[in-house]
């Protein structure tokens, strides 16, 4: 497909942090192929398969994980970004990567570190998500992290709009390798912070009702997502209630892509936008849902929240989740000894770089190692942290 003009082009990236020696390419790949095959290759993107995305450490086969929830979000984001013409590999690898900075047990587990290193700077799993990639992740002999093209780490720090007051772990790299913080970023960063928000406003339903956290008829209230299943009836009267479910949940989807993209369509157009620096100097975002399905999809998510992320068992298990990460920060910073060796003997001597080093090696387990470290140390296994 022919790449639009306004489309990051590998061709005229702006290169890597650390300079690459062209004779050890490996096969024809532009630069966003080889940011996708190094993330899909990295052991921080494989730890995504137990860590939780909506349920903490589901026993349950058909629940979605981290690393399910990015598949899903790559999907998605690749079929918008070849409707509007951009570049597929760079906007399958920001969405690929977006959640790789998400500690063991999701929210919870955040806010447990960022209340740890409240004195040392706090936590945040997006700026974590960089530091993963460019200093944690190190497979190379010749450089630190996975060496990442400059537009993909302009994506991820970026997904969200300009930064204008980074966390201490993006202001330390981004003062290594600047990033444009306050600029806009590229149209496939824009692409796939909205494929992340398709993906979990939908998937998320999918799993609360599988669940029974959601129920179907709460969810009728809400008109929009009532006509879509009126239609799902009235096209498949006969199939059995879980097949009818699923229809809904693909038909939404289908709907917010849609729109996003004839939303995209006209601002590109209405703003004359031709060029990356156009995007970049735009002043706001480019890619976006009609007003109409903004204020649906602000409504979903109010929905959600109250029925599914802030449930009483779920805020419970949040609760004991947090309290676990509390414990194992405080434990290891007492005695460090209890980190694997090259974890110990690489600890820095002085705050707030020790603390840190503490926390980036809890946010790097998965919630079973996490629940497995606890047993270790405390001779229990914490209970009440599996709700489905």
């Amino acid at each position: 497909m022919t790449r639009a003009s306004y489309a990051a082009d590998p061709a005229h990236s702006r290169g890597r942090e650390f300079a690459l020696d062209e004779r050890a390419t490996r096969g024809p790949r532009s630069a966003f192929q080889r940011d996708r095959d190094r993330i899909v290759h990295s052991i921080a993107f494989r730890r995504l398969r137990h860590k939780t995305q909506v349920f903490v450490a589901p026993d349950g086969d058909h629940y979605r994980v981290r690393l399910t929830h990015s598949l899903e979000v790559a999907q998605i984001g690749r079929t918008i970004a070849r409707a509007l013409g951009l570049d597929e590999d760079l906007t399958e690898a920001l969405c690929l990567a977006h959640d790789i900075g998400h500690p063991p047990f999701g929210h919870a587990g955040e806010e447990a570190l960022n209340g740890a290193l409240a004195g040392h700077g706090g936590f945040d799993h997006n700026a974590h998500t960089l530091r993963t990639l460019m200093r944690l992740e190190s497979p190379y002999c010749d450089h630190e992290g996975l060496n990442l093209s400059w537009e993909l780490l302009e994506g991820l720090a970026k997904h969200n709009g300009p930064v204008i007051e980074p966390s201490w772990a993006l202001a330390e790299l981004d003062a290594m390798c600047p990033l444009a913080l306050r600029d806009w970023p590229s149209l496939e960063a824009q692409v796939a912070a909205l494929a992340d928000d398709i993906a979990y406003d939908n998937h998320d339903i999918d799993d609360g009702l599988r669940a029974g956290f959601l129920v179907l008829d709460d969810l009728l209230m809400l008109d929009f997502v009532a006509d879509q299943f009126r239609e799902v009836e009235r096209r498949f009267p006969d199939a059995p209630r879980e097949r009818q479910l699923r229809e809904l949940v693909r038909g939404q989807i289908g709907l917010m892509v849609n729109d996003l993209i004839g939303e995209t369509q006209a601002r590109l157009a209405g703003g004359g936008i031709e060029t990356i620096a156009q995007v970049r100097a735009a002043g706001r975002a480019l890619v976006g849902f009609s007003p109409e399905l903004e204020a649906r999809e602000r409504t979903l998510k109010a929905f959600l929240y109250e029925r599914l992320y802030f449930h009483p068992e779920q805020r419970a298990t949040a609760e004991r989740a947090r309290a676990v990460i509390e414990r194992l920060f405080a434990a290891l910073a007492a005695d460090p000894a209890q980190m694997p060796p090259s974890w110990h003997e690489a600890l820095p001597a002085r705050e707030p770089q020790r603390s840190r080093h503490i926390a980036d090696f809890i946010a790097g387990m998965t919630d079973r190692y996490a629940i497995d470290t606890y047993h270790r140390l405390f001779g229990e296994i914490p209970e009440g942290l599996r709700n489905v």
